[in-house]
This record gives structure tokens, C-alpha cells and sequence, in this order.
């Protein structure tokens, strides 16, 4: 779910990165509430003064109109300022987290993520620095450079490694809980959910795939059981991580759209990592880069784990969160928005996707 879009090869601001994001905390900030009709022109006056304000903290200020970007999960303005664009984000309420989660992350891992300018946790609000070239502009398509994302990964995984330790804060946050432990309990309260699977509906599953999938029940969760006795510690995982999710810097990469995270064993990452790259690049099933890649990403825990056991959970990790994609789907689209209806297929989508062969 890819969210900010038409990225531009401006650099960040200095003052942008050297700024430490403001989080408000208003006292809405800890009130549930409904998402936001974001049409109505009282609420984006609010938006616009919140992030005037923001910038004019900064030294900066608007300078001309906005360009929205809309999906049913979240509404992406780009910003023209008087040195460079910048972007706000709202989210609605099922991937809201997604804000007081840049927060914490520019916190724990500075530098390794899209720094926020500001933050607004309770409302779901993010303004960002233009992040420069993406990965995928960087690329584009080329298989000679496939080797760059052998850079990418080990970035990404020393991430993940940092953030471990203070996984429960991220739970606090509202991160979503999507470690192996719980993840049986979620597949079992996801196959209830007829409305998310679109039962009988020519784009959701068939009465015979459902049987199918409570059948497989058992299974997943001794899947589940054995990717958590694997001794790796759960902490973030991106859960949408590819090309167009990641920005090239001098000293980098920075790994941004985080409205698709939870807290879950990492190796998780690799289903739509590995996908996505064998769909760039148009590799065959089974093609050797794949397997370059896992293990370049499992590199860092090697200091640990020995190479057998990484790659047996990396290989459990990668078939259950196929539950974790489909939960994701389910919660960005938990909205009114009748747009929501072009993406409905992904939850039962993403459960069929059980019974097929892993990327490696």
C-alpha cells in the first residue's frame, strides 16, 4: 500500500533532518474516533494550518497548493514549500498507528527511516521531508543492478535488530500484534469475518476454498508454533516492503510507508520482498538471485542462529505471513469509502495465497 507517491529528486532540507519530529499530543490524541471525512473543507483548513505551523517552526512556509494523492487508507498531500516539497499523511483509523510509529522509529533508528517533521498520533497525521530517489527509480528495471538490493536488506535487518528490544513499546503505540504466538487466534477470527472474505462473492472465496482454509488450521498453527520456538526475537516488519518503499541516500537507504507494519517475527519481510523483485526483474521460480537475496537478509543474524535453522524460518516466516498480509488488507479497508471495493479482494486474496509455493 505504497503511499506517497510521485516522489521528486529534491534533496531533504538540512533543517529537516536535523530537526527532531514534533509529536503532538492533544488531548484528542488518545480518543478513538471515525475516520475523518477528509472531502470537507473545515478539516483540511485544520490539516493546512497544522502544517503551516509545523513549518513555519522551521523557518519555512507554504507556497502554493496542494496536490492530493487518495486511497480508503489514507489521504497524501504533496506540499510545495519555499524550499522544497514535503508531504503530509493522514491515515484512517485502521492503519493510524502508522504515525506514532514514524515517530518512534525516528527515534530508535534516526537516519534508517523517513524522519518525520511532525507527528500527530492521536489524529493519524504525518508531515515528511521529500525523500528523494526511490529504489525503483534507481533501478528501473535494470537486472545488472539486482545486486543493490543485496545492500538494501543487511540496512534493513540491522533495523529490525535494533528495534527488537523495545518491541513492547511499539505494542503500546498501537503497533498491531502480529507475532507467531497470536497469529493462530487472528487466522481463526479472520476466517469468521465472512463479510473481509467475501464469501460466494465472485472475487472472494469459494465455499470449498474456505472449507480448505479451516482445514488448514491445525497446520498454520504448528507453523506458527515452530517459527516462535525458533529463538529470533519479534520486532518490526514492514510487511510491504519494495522498491518504491525504500529511498537511495549518500550514506543509505531510508525505508518509508509504514501504514502496513506490525510487530511480528522479521523474517516475515521476505514474502513481498522476494515477490516483488522476481516480478521486476522477471525472475523464473526457483532462480538463484532469490535465494542471494534470503540469505544476504539472514546474514546479520547469523551471529546466533546457524545458517539451517535462519533459512527454515525464513521459510516458516514467509508462509504465515500470508495471514499477516491479508490482516493488513483487512484493517486498511475498514472504512466506508466505496473506493474500498476496488482493493476487497486482497484479504481473501492474500489467504489462497497459503497453498503456493514459497519465493525460495
Amino acid at each position: 500500500m505504497t503511499e506517497l507517491p510521485g516522489v521528486t529528486d529534491a534533496a531533504t532540507p538540512p533543517a529537516d533532518r536535523a530537526t527532531e519530529p514534533r509529536v503532538d499530543r492533544e488531548p484528542h490524541a488518545d480518543r478513538a474516533e471515525p475516520r475523518a471525512d477528509w472531502a470537507d473543507p473545515g478539516w483540511q483548513d485544520a490539516a493546512l494550518d497544522w502544517v503551516a505551523d509545523h513549518l513555519a517552526r522551521l523557518g519555512r512556509r507554504v507556497a502554493g497548493p496542494v496536490e492530493p494523492r487518495l486511497r480508503p487508507w489514507s489521504l497524501v498531500w504533496r506540499v510545495p514549500t519555499d524550499s522544497g516539497d514535503v508531504w503530509f499523511k493522514a491515515n484512517n483509523p485502521g492503519t493510524r498507528h502508522e504515525a506514532a510509529l514514524l515517530a518512534a522509529l525516528a527515534r530508535l533508528v534516526p537516519g534508517r527511516v523517513l524522519d518525520p517533521v511532525a507527528v500527530d498520533a492521536g489524529r493519524g497525521w504525518s508531515l515528511l521531508p521529500d525523500g528523494g530517489r526511490s529504489l525503483r527509480d534507481a533501478l528501473g528495471g535494470d537486472r545488472s543492478l539486482l545486486a543493490r538490493w543485496e545492500q538494501v536488506l543487511p540496512e534493513y535487518a540491522d533495523l529490525q535488530r535494533t528495534v527488537a528490544p523495545r518491541a513492547g513499546e511499539l505494542l503500546a503505540a498501537g503497533v498491531p500484534d502480529h507475532r507467531p504466538e497470536v497469529l493462530p487466534a487472528l487466522f481463526e477470527a479472520l476466517l469468521d469475518d465472512e463479510d473481509s472474505l467475501l464469501l460466494g462473492a465472485e472475487d472472494g472465496l469459494t465455499a470449498e476454498a474456505h472449507e480448505r482454509l479451516r482445514a488448514h488450521r491445525a497446520r498454520f498453527a504448528e507453523d506458527c508454533r515452530r517459527l516462535a520456538g525458533t529463538g529470533i526475537a519479534p520486532t518490526i516488519q514492514h510487511d510491504d516492503l519494495h522498491d518504491g518503499n525504500v529511498f537511495v541516500a549518500d550514506d543509505g537507504h531510508r525505508f518509508f510507508d509504514w501504514g502496513d507494519a506490525s510487530v511480528a517475527h522479521p523474517f516475515g519481510t521476505l514474502l513481498v520482498t522476494l515477490n516483488s523483485v522476481a516480478y521486476t526483474f522477471k525472475l523464473p521460480e526457483g532462480d538463484p538471485a532469490l535465494a542471494r537475496l534470503r540469505d544476504a537478509y539472514l546474514e546479520p543474524w547469523s551471529d546466533r542462529h546457524d545458517p539451517a535453522t535462519l533459512r527454515e524460518a525464513a521459510r516458516l516466516a514467509v508462509r504465515v505471513s500470508r495471514v499477516s498480509r491479508a490482516l493488513s488488507w483487512r484493517r486498511a479497508l475498514q472504512t466506508l469509502d466505496p473506493a474500498r471495493a476496488e482493493y476487497a479482494s486482497a484479504v481473501p486474496g492474500w489467504l489462497q495465497e497459503l497453498f503456493e509455493p514459497d519465493p525460495v
